[in-house]
Order: structure tokens, then sequence, then C-alpha cells
């Protein structure tokens, strides 16, 4: 069966969902965690946690699932370390380096992918178990039959979301709160600015990047049909009210039982539920906005939800066995649904002056449980006739058998081994002199007027049009493939690659970690995107492993981080271009007026616009920023990179001349249409 797993984003939410049937919890440290805005746990309260979890035959998660950087390393070490010596069941990680570090350290802690990787394909679950992963939690905007697919891997297990907030950009892909207000959401402090007002047209208040929150708890006995290991509700940022009603919810449907669907939207929801990306209904019905009757509406009905966590959820069976022989103490035996047993040896059994002892007692007395999570099974008993036993001894050897079997059920779960053994990058050594430059098109037109010499590589789009148009200009050993940064038919992406291979293009620009897979298999070179998420010496290293020839740097880096790393591999940064804010699944635009109709931006409560790229036929969109990143006067404090990476977008050939030309002579950017200039993050950085 399936497990139901529920957030807790502190020590009161966790409690709730235990005790309303939870089979699985997962949650945060101080640090390292995706929602580090939380209440999460401290190492004494996570103690506290798996032991109460445990005893319950509930599993614990802890989420250490951040971009990490060089300086966080050991501190992220450490982190490992008490998970281990706690007993926590598995570790949810986006970031390579803690797969390096947690097998350097601790190779027997269980690993989970977290969303935050990205994943939705054969070949991002494969490049997760090769990094030594168990479990894939997949990307929240997959259709059913995807999922279905998915669920048929060896290997892997399959986790997805079945209930809770969406966010507008696919998980690990959104920029928007770090480029705008330094808060980052791959480092767990996400300011949620895609639920602030932001239009189609400047000057309306919408809220056209406000996802309803989705639900598909109905869905729930099919997805476990298909064979989803684990339903995971979203929500480490709710009360514990929510976490209760929401276990609760999901451990009846799940069975097949009706639940108040009604209750559960008054807890929480952004005017009503969705499941449109399970049902491949994206548009305007998928957006909605927390209003302030929402949320008295909620207050309305907390006091409900507490029943269902007052009491002990019933989650152990105990087995009995007891034996009341004449001349002999009094023997019980109690067994839990793991094979775990306790004994109790009493007084030897007296001569009964009224009613004797009988089964009936026993069972009576024994099974008194309603304090606990235990819940009596099978009962046999061995009883001489005419001996009676007190029911206080009966209740003292209940008492008793609970504390006993709780004491082992607690450790049973496996702690594993750590070793602070660090692993050391072994740097390659560097000239650092001027980076090359490498440009991305959207078309190869934009190629026309640039000279080969002056560009390393040139990323074209997966479009065999647009490759044999740039093959007439630039050698193809100057070529390569920019993959699509969402991709859920991998077999017809394949089959182009195949083509583009023909025309003897051999590299291959990895914007999701599946494209690494699939390079592999086809012997092609696979260089990493900023899509990545790099922001470490380990991360480098692990991808060196996987035949990855170099990284574009996550953007989210200082200048000064990025000089002090030692690569094993060759890395970049992004020089210029608009970056990409968020990459969805539900165009905005789409959504509010029509593609007939399409503005081509959105516009935020400033008024600032947002420009929308456009994939329409691969079945996603980017929102880029508002502002234009060009560092071409700044290059002497990028000579520790290899090379820069140039996005075009809607350049002409002319612009994209002026652009390579700009870097080349590094002289200041100049804007083309009135665009702020902007240094991104490399020397203002993030906060946190």
């Amino acid at each position: 069966m399936a497990e139901i797993l529920s957030p807790a984003g502190g020590p009161e939410q966790l409690f709730a969902a235990v005790q309303s049937g939870a089979d699985a919890v997962y949650l945060g440290l101080k640090r390292f965690s995706a929602r580090g805005s939380a209440v999460n746990f401290d190492e004494r309260q996570l103690k506290e946690a798996v032991s109460f979890c445990h005893q319950r035959g509930v599993k614990v998660y802890a989420a250490v699932n951040t971009m990490l950087f060089d300086g966080e390393l050991a501190d992220c070490a450490e982190t490992l370390r008490i998970l281990c010596e706690t007993g926590v069941d598995a570790a949810i990680v986006q970031d390579p380096a803690v797969a390096e570090l947690s097998q350097s350290c601790c190779p027997e802690l269980e690993l989970h992918a977290s969303t935050q990787m990205t994943l939705h394909t054969a070949a991002g679950c494969e490049f997760a178990r090769r990094l030594g992963y168990t479990r894939t939690v997949l990307s929240r905007e997959l259709p059913a039959d995807v999922i279905k697919e998915l669920c048929k891997l060896q290997n892997m297990e399959i986790e997805i979301f079945v209930h809770g907030a969406l966010c507008m950009s696919v998980s690990g892909q959104c920029l928007m709160s770090a480029v705008v207000g330094g808060r980052s959401a791959n480092r767990g402090i996400c300011a949620q600015p895609c639920r602030l007002p932001c239009s189609v047209k400047k000057g309306r208040q919408d809220h056209v990047l406000s996802l309803k929150d989705m639900s598909i708890l109905h869905e729930l006995p099919e997805l476990a049909e298909y064979g989803v290991d684990s339903m995971k509700i979203e929500g480490r940022m709710k009360r514990p009210e929510y976490a209760a009603l929401s276990a609760n919810c999901a451990k009846k449907a799940l069975a097949g039982e009706d639940y108040d669907e009604r209750l559960l939207a008054d807890v929480f929801s952004r005017g009503g539920f969705t499941d449109g990306y399970l049902k491949r209904r994206t548009g305007a019905e998928m957006f909605g906005t927390r209003t302030a009757e929402d949320a008295k509406t909620a207050a309305a009905a907390y006091p409900a939800i507490h029943e269902l966590y007052r009491r002990e959820y019933k989650r152990a069976r105990l087995d009995i066995a007891a034996e009341v022989r004449r001349g002999e103490p009094l023997h019980i035996t109690a067994t839990d649904e793991n094979g775990l047993r306790a004994e109790f040896i009493g007084k030897v059994p007296e001569q009964a002056r009224n009613k004797p002892c009988d089964e009936a007692f026993l069972r009576k007395q024994l099974g008194k449980l309603g304090d606990t999570y235990f819940e009596l099974g099978d009962m046999h008993s061995e009883i001489d006739d005419g001996l009676a036993v007190a029911a206080g001894e009966l209740n003292a050897a209940r008492r008793e058998l609970c504390e006993k079997l709780s004491a082992l059920r607690e450790h049973f779960s496996r702690r594993v081994d750590f070793t602070l053994d660090i692993p050391k990058p072994e740097p390659r050594e560097r000239d650092f002199g001027e980076p090359r430059l490498r440009v991305n098109v959207c078309k190869a037109e934009q190629l026309a007027m640039l000279d080969p010499e002056d560009i390393e590589i040139a990323w074209l789009p997966l479009d065999m049009n647009e490759i044999k148009k740039a093959a007439e200009r630039f050698p193809a050993v100057k070529l390569g493939v920019a993959m699509p940064r969402f991709t859920l038919d991998e077999n017809s992406q394949t089959a182009l690659l195949e083509q583009a291979k023909h025309t003897h293009v051999k590299h291959i620009l990895c914007t999701n970690y599946a494209h690494i897979i699939t390079a592999q298999k086809l012997g092609l070179t696979p260089h990493g995107a900023a899509g990545l998420n790099i922001a470490n010496s380990l991360a480098l290293k692990k991808l060196r492993e996987f035949g990855v020839a170099d990284a574009v740097i996550s953007p989210e880096m200082k200048a000064s981080q990025i000089s002090a790393l030692a690569p094993e591999i060759p890395i970049g940064a992004e020089g210029y271009g608009r970056l990409p804010l968020m990459l969805t699944v539900n165009c905005p635009i789409r959504a509010a007026v029509g593609c007939k109709k399409c503005t081509g931006a959105v516009y935020d409560r400033t008024g600032r616009r947002f420009p929308i790229k456009c994939s329409k036929r691969l079945g996603y969109t980017e929102l880029l920023n508002s502002d234009l990143l060009c560092i071409s006067d700044k290059m002497a404090d990028f000579r520790a990179v290899d090379f820069v990476q140039i996005e075009l977008f809607d350049e002409s050939a002319e612009r994209a001349a002026e652009v390579i030309n700009m870097f080349k002579y590094q002289k200041q950017c100049t804007a083309i249409n009135g665009e702020t200039i902007t240094r991104g993050l490399y020397y203002r950085g993030l906060k946190g």
C-alpha cells in the first residue's frame, strides 16, 4: 500500500499529522531545508520527533534540499551526521554535492531525489538512481499517463504530490524571488512574489502567476494501482489543523472512503482546488488567490479539526498470549506486527474465591488500550481451572507490555553509521585568462553576422531546420543543441538528437539532469546549463563522474564565490541576456487572454515588464527578467570562469554581433530598447 506522506513544519504539525493517520512525515532542520521559513526542528526536537514517530511505525524523512555553496559543505556534513545518529529514514536531496557527501560520510543513508531536481522522465529517474537515490519525487506538472509509465521503472520508488500549493514555476527552476528580492527559492527562503498582483496589461491588479492549490485525493486509489509509492501532501508552512485534516482526508481517499473535501477547502485553498496538470487541463480554471474570506472560513473550521488528533491513531496490533498456571507465575507475552516481543512475569495465581479467571476477563483487561496507539489482535490463553488473577495486576501487565514494546519499536529502525570524511575535489590547473564566448540562440539567423572564430560553441534549439541553417555558417564542431527545459516525450527528443548527430553535431546543453543520461546513450558530449543549479565544487566533481564536459554555474552566486571554486571541470557564467525567472507549463497569458491576444509579457504591480518566451510546441513557457544582464565591462572579475554564456532572445543578427563585440573588447553594455542593465546577483548576492 502506498504511504501517505505529510508535511511537518514543526513539532505541532508533526504531532497533528501522525495522530491523524500519516504513514510518514517530512521535515527540515534549521538549515539546508527548502522551507527555511517554517518552524523546523533543532537536534533535540528531531530526536524527540523520530522517537515519537518510530514508536508508531511512522517514517521520518528529512529535507536537505537546498543548493549549497562551498563554505557550507562541512556544515551540511554535520547535518547528515545528526540525521544518521537520530535515525531518520531518508534524506530528501537536491544538490548532487549532498549525494557526494553522503556516499563518503554515510553511504547507507537512504536518499530521495527532491522535486527541486526537476525530474519527470525515465532518464531523469535513471540519473537519480545512478546518484544513489532510491526514490524520485516527480515534478508536480505531470499528467496521469506519464506518472503511470514512470511507475514501471525498475529500482526506483516514485513519489508524487497529491495535495497542496502549486508554484507557478516548475520546482527548482524559479529565480524570480532571488533576482527580484534576493531571497532564493533554491536556498529555501522564497518570498513568493508569484502571489503578488501581476497582469498581462500594465496597470491592472490581476494575479496571473497565482495558481490554485492542487488536490487529486479522489485519484489516489488509481494512482496506487499505477504503483505510486508515496502520496505527498505539500504544506510545511501551514498550521497543525491543515496537517491533521489533509492526512485524515488522504488516508480515507486512499482507502476508497468518502472524505470531507469541503472542509479541506475551507481550512486552506485559493478559491478551490485544481487537478489540471493530472488531467491535462491547464488554463484559466487553474488560477486562484487566497482571500480574507478564505482565512475567515478557515479560522471557523479549526475547532472541529482538533478532534482528529486529540486521541491516538491506532496503528500497531498486539497479539497476546497468556499462561495462567497453578503454582507458576503469571506469564503474558505481547507481539506486534513487526514481530517484536515483550514479556511480563507476574505473581503466582491464587485459588479463586468467586468467579475464576477466563479468557474473556483477560481480553477485557488487557484490551483496554484506548489511550495508546496499540489495538488488540489475536488472543491465546492457557488457563488452569479455578484460579484468580487481580484486575490490577493485568492492568500493570498491559502498561508494562506497552512500554517495553514502545521502547523496542523506537529502536527498530536502523541507525546509520557516520564517518566525517568530506571528499575534496581535485581542482585542475587554470590559467585565469580571458573567458571564451558561447552563444545560445533562438533562431539560426541570429548567428548570421557572427564570426565563428569568436565563438567557442553556438547553441541551437532542437530543431533540424535551425541546425541546418546554422551549419551553413558555422562548422559542425562549433554547434551544439540546447535541450528543451521541460521534456515529457523523451523518445521524440532522442530521435531528433540522433538526426542532429548525423549532421556531426556533438555537443548537447543539458538543461535538465535527464539530458546527461540521454547524451551518454547517444555518445554526445554533455555540457551543464545554469538550470542544474550548480554552486559548489563537490557538485562539479559529481558532474565530472557523469562525463559532463563543463557547466554553467548558477547565476545565484556572487562573482567572488565563483572565483573561490575548486572545479574539476571547466566552468562558465551567464554573461548576457534576460535570465529566465520562471519555467511554467501553464502560460499566464494564454490563461488570461488566449494566444490570439498574446501581449508577449506580464507586468508586476510596479509596472515592470517581464517578457514571456513561448515554447508552445514543447509545452512550456519562460518568464524572463525585466532587466537585461550584462557583464561585458566586468570581465576582469570573471577571470576564474572558462567561458561566458550569452543568451539571445529577440535580438536581431545586428544586435547579436554588437553584443559579441562588447564582450570581445570588454566594452560597457549599451541597451537598445531602454532596458535597465543589471549585474544580476554577481555583486549584491542573496539574503540569508
